[in-house]
């Protein structure tokens, strides 16, 4: 079997890392492919490197080495050269950098400047972090350079726009936000082997990622939607969001910008020209029934790997009760 996942950071990386789980040690699965298509939307340079926040997240995740009391970065990581640049006056210092974290965005940045493109350089990384040893393969959505801004109400001056991650991380979405806006998406092609692994799988995931700033850049990439527009694999999505709430993150202020209501079937909208299953929690079960997508309910708190397996054991068996999708001949779980 050929699984795709489209991914942006921490909800998204321990919903692939309790698949993977699902997958090897409860069902006994070594065979089936995962690729998953990682956000690039939040990439910024910072000190002349380039990083990657949501491909990072899943790369050290699926790798054993992300920090987990905050999701994302390096576990025991220290902090020395991120200091001494403060020390300097080297600005910005609301993005905490740290050491061992720096050797990946160098390498990156190294690589990208002798030439390699992002899908290159990702394919070295997680070499790195073993991940072709698990049958992941982690694709960047494109290998365009694309970065979200958020555009804000600057009161009688106007308009100001900042670099999502400045509005994410220090201005921590207190600032309602008029509208994001990505630079390059329009000219974005996808990445080599996108297209490929959404037209080739048999089962096409959505974990619980951002709908706006992280599902919502990877369908942005020209090609994507359409892709899953016409798959005949059953597209399976996850709620990011519980009683009306992000499970993390401010997934709230990205709907507020689209006047979209924080909730489950809210967000199901998004994705209504393709989605076919949707998990949502126990606590929204009532308010997102519906004959398409086909609903199922359940604890979706990903407490530990074992609740995140659940939870993509869950997809993995809707995505084999549903239908095919009209004029399909492929049934979900087989291949051509």
């Amino acid at each position: 079997m050929r699984i795709a996942a489209l991914a942006g950071g921490v909800g998204g990386a321990r919903f692939v890392r309790g698949l993977l789980h699902e997958l090897r040690e409860v069902r006994g699965d070594r065979d089936t492919e995962v690729t998953v298509i990682g956000n690039t939307g939040d990439d910024i340079t910072l000190f002349g490197l380039r990083i990657c926040p949501d491909l990072d997240t899943l790369l050290y995740t699926l790798g054993g080495g992300v920090n987990e009391s905050q999701g994302w970065g390096r576990a025991d990581d220290t902090h020395t050269v991120q200091g001494e640049l403060a020390a300097l006056g080297a600005v910005p210092q609301w993005f905490g950098l740290g050491d061992a974290d720096f050797a990946t965005h160098i390498a990156r940045s190294q690589w990208l400047g002798q030439g390699q493109t992002l899908s290159q350089v990702t394919a070295r990384l997680a070499e790195r972090w073993g991940l072709p040893d698990q049958g992941v393969r982690l694709l960047p959505a494109t290998d365009t350079p694309i970065e979200t801004h958020v555009v804000l109400d600057d009161g009688e001056a106007g308009e100001r726009a900042v670099h999502f991650q400045q509005w994410w991380v220090q201005l921590q979405a207190a600032v309602p936000a008029r509208r994001f806006t990505v630079a390059g998406l329009a000219q974005a092609v996808p990445a080599p082997g996108v297209l490929d692994a959404l037209r080739g799988a048999d089962v096409i995931l959505l974990p619980p990622s951002n709908p706006v700033v992280s599902i919502g850049i990877i369908l942005g990439v020209p090609g994507v939607r359409d892709a899953l527009r016409g798959s005949r694999a059953p597209v399976v999505g996850v709620s990011p969001i519980i009683g009306g709430a992000p499970v993390r993150g401010h997934a709230d202020a990205c709907l507020a910008t689209l006047d979209v209501e924080v909730s489950a079937a809210g967000v199901a909208g998004l994705y209504a020209d393709f989605l076919d299953g949707w998990l949502v929690d126990d606590a929204d079960a009532a308010g997102t029934r519906g004959s398409r997508p086909r609903v199922r309910s359940l604890d979706l708190r990903m407490r530990d790997v074992a609740g995140a397996a659940r939870i993509a054991g869950a997809a993995l068996d809707l995505a084999a009760d549903l239908a095919t999708r009209p004029g399909a001949d492929v049934a979900p779980g087989t291949t051509a």
